[in-house]
């Protein structure tokens, strides 16, 4: 039983070649990795307060997605007693839920981007959500300007 071999000649029109990217262009690759890298590591540096404030209102635009949830399978949001613990355990007291989730509107409640926890309050079906900002008080300005719900 003979064997075949695969062998490449010179005289054959089809010569096998090694799969695989050449050093060239791995090189350029690189180079576009680096310009970009130049072009937009330097603007998400710079603004990490930006960023923040950015981070925070996303998360009161979720919390406030899972408060519509909450509304529409009980017929109310919680209210400001129960607070945002009523979307990840069935809350007790007025008003009660009627049909409450029993996976919870959200896993867990997120704190803002300062660490600090969320503020709710629900005045006549009427809620607000809010976070005091960097500096971590009501009122101020910039970054620290409190970030509200009621004002996105």
């Amino acid at each position: 039983m003979k064997q075949k071999v695969n062998t490449v000649h010179k005289d054959q029109p089809d010569m096998v070649r090694a799969k695989g990217f050449t050093l060239i262009e791995i090189m350029v690759v690189v180079v576009i990795l680096g310009i970009l890298g130049a072009l937009i590591v330097p603007n998400f540096i710079g603004r990490p307060d930006e960023a923040r404030v950015e981070a925070a209102k996303s998360d009161i635009h979720a919390i406030a997605n899972a408060l519509e949830l909450y509304r529409l399978d009980n017929s109310n949001y919680p209210s400001t007693d129960q607070n945002l613990d009523a979307l990840v355990s069935e809350p007790s007291g007025y008003p009660e839920p009627r049909n409450w989730s029993p996976d919870g509107y959200l896993k867990k409640l997120p704190r803002d981007p300062w660490g600090e926890p969320y503020g709710y309050f629900n005045e006549e079906r009427n809620f607000d959500l809010y976070s005091y900002g960097a500096d971590r008080k009501e009122g101020g300005e910039g970054v620290d300007a409190d970030i509200r719900y009621s004002e996105l």
